[in-house]
C-alpha cells in the first residue's frame, strides 16, 4: 500500500513546482522580451536564453524548496542533479521551446510572448515527473521508510505481498507474471 499522505505529497510538491514554474515564466518572458525586443536578438536565439535563465532559476528553487528533502547531506551531489536537470527538464524546456517556438513564431506568425506560453505549457507535465523520478530521487535515505521514494508506489494494489526480485527489490505479482 502507498504510505499514508503521498498522494498529498506529491500535490503539495505539484503545486511547489508549478508556483516555482510560474516565476520561472516571468524570468523566461522577461529575458526573452528583453534580448528579443530591447536588444533585437532573433526570437530563436532569445528564446534559448530566456530558457536557459528559467532553467536555472528553477533548478535553484526546486532545490532549496520543492524538493528541499531530496537534498540533504549524503544525497546526492548538486552539481550531479544540476547536470540531470539540464539533462531532462532543461532538455525538454530547450528543444521543446525551440522547435514548438519555430513552429508557432516561424510557420503559423504568432507573435513571440504568447507562443512562448504555450511552449512552456506544453513542456510543464513532462518536466514535473522527470524532476520527481529522476533529478531529485531520495538518494540516501532509507528507501523502505521513506515515503518520498517511487517505489513506495509500486506496491500491488489487490492486497497481495509483492514478490521479491534479484537482490531483495519489492516486485509486484505482474512483475513475476512477465518472465
Amino acid at each position: 500500500m502507498r504510505p499514508r499522505g503521498s498522494g498529498t505529497l506529491l500535490l503539495l510538491r505539484w503545486l511547489k513546482f508549478h508556483l516555482v514554474g510560474a516565476i520561472g515564466v516571468g524570468v523566461q518572458l522577461g529575458t526573452l522580451t528583453l534580448l528579443a525586443g530591447g536588444f533585437g536578438l532573433h526570437y530563436l536565439l532569445a528564446t534559448g536564453l530566456g530558457v536557459e535563465a528559467a532553467i536555472l532559476h528553477n533548478f535553484l528553487w526546486h532545490q532549496r524548496w520543492t524538493w528541499r528533502d531530496r537534498t540533504r547531506p549524503g544525497s546526492g551531489s548538486p552539481i550531479g542533479r544540476l547536470l540531470r536537470f539540464h539533462l531532462s527538464t532543461g532538455a525538454v524546456s530547450l528543444v521543446g521551446n525551440l522547435l514548438l517556438m519555430r513552429l508557432l513564431v516561424g510557420s503559423l506568425g504568432l507573435h513571440y510572448l504568447p507562443a512562448n506560453l504555450l511552449t512552456i505549457a506544453a513542456c510543464g507535465l513532462a518536466n514535473f515527473f522527470l524532476s520527481h523520478y529522476w533529478v531529485f530521487v531520495a538518494r540516501g535515505l532509507d528507501r523502505k521508510s521513506s515515503r518520498y521514494f517511487p517505489e513506495s508506489f509500486a506496491e500491488p494494489v489487490d492486497g497481495r505481498p509483492a514478490a521479491r526480485g534479484r537482490a531483495g527489490a519489492r516486485r509486484s505479482p505482474a512483475d513475476t507474471r512477465c518472465g
